[in-house]
Parts: structure tokens; C-alpha cells; sequence
């Protein structure tokens, strides 16, 4: 249905309009928390560590499959994780030959730190809001990202990943 013919042309420039300088700050500072941790991980890092804490050690397929892209895409991002001994490669217990991704204990605490310090940012940037606005903005963002994701997979785009269930 087009939105348009329900008289929501300026709302909906407005939403389209905040959608994007919200898009354009978030990316900028990567919501990256407050303090020193600040802009200390990148969206890939942060999407995929947390993945791997929610679900529990996984191989690369099976990784990039629930986050929607690709298999080298994770390779790629997921390499830098490792070298930096954030993520673990391991042996697949039932199949040698396959590789596990798993969180280290450093890249666990790592996590820990970086939500901790978003979670902070959270708070200050809502800090003049009432718990029942908080729950209400937090679950219009995840219905809105639930439609983009869906809309997103169906064109070949972004997955899973960019839920909330993952952030």
C-alpha cells in the first residue's frame, strides 16, 4: 500500500528525514559508549561477538547464517577477531576437519566492557525519559528494524544481524 495516499506525506518525510540523521550520528559515533571505551569497537566486531555470546560457539556457515550475509563476509570480519584473540578457532568436536568460532574469556570480557559502556550512553541519552517512554521507543526500534530486516532479506540485504536480538 502506498503510504503516501493516506495524507502521511509530511510524516512520513519527517520519519524518512530522522531515520537517516539517525543513521548518519550512529554511524559516526558508532554508539560506542562513553569514557575511554568510546568508538572502541566497530558494528561488525560488535554484531558478531555478541552473536557468538548469545548462541554459543558455532561454525562459519552457521554463523553467517544467522546473521543473513555471507560466509566470507564473516571469514573477513571475523579474522581481525581472531588475531587480536578476541575469538577463538577450534577444532568442531564431532567433525575435526570443521572449524568452531568461539568468544574467548578476553573477547567475553571485552564484550562486557563495550556494553557496559553503551548501556551507559543509553541511559544518559534517555535520561529524561519515563521507563514506559524507554519501553515504547525501544519497542517501536525493534519493530521498525524487524520490517527493514525483513524487507532486506527478501531483496538479498541485510540480515538477522541487524536485530535487535543481537545488539
Amino acid at each position: 500500500m502506498d503510504m503516501t495516499t493516506l495524507g502521511d506525506t509530511g510524516l512520513l518525510d519527517t520519519l524518512q528525514h530522522e531515520v537517516a540523521v539517525f543513521a548518519r550520528r550512529a554511524e559516526q559515533t558508532r554508539l560506542g559508549g562513553v569514557g575511554q571505551v568510546r568508538n572502541s569497537m566497530d558494528r561488525a566486531a560488535y554484531l558478531l561477538l555478541n552473536r557468538l555470546d548469545k548462541e554459543g560457539p558455532m561454525g562459519v556457515k552457521a554463523l553467517a547464517a544467522s546473521m543473513g550475509i555471507d560466509s566470507s563476509t564473516v571469514t573477513r570480519q571475523v579474522a581481525p577477531l581472531v588475531d587480536t584473540g578476541l575469538v577463538k578457532r577450534t577444532s568442531h568436536p564431532e567433525d575435526g576437519r570443521a572449524v568452531v568460532l568461539q568468544l574467548s574469556p578476553r573477547g567475553l570480557a571485552r564484550l562486557d566492557e563495550v556494553r557496559s559502556s553503551r548501556r551507559q550512553l543509553m541511559a544518559e541519552l534517555t535520561q529524561g525519559w519515563t521507563p514506559e517512554e524507554r519501553e515504547t521507543f525501544c519497542a517501536l526500534l525493534t519493530r521498525f528494524n524487524t520490517g527493514l530486516s525483513a524487507r532486506m532479506s527478501t531483496q538479498g540485504g541485510a540480515g538477522p544481524d541487524e536485530t535487535p536480538s543481537a545488539s
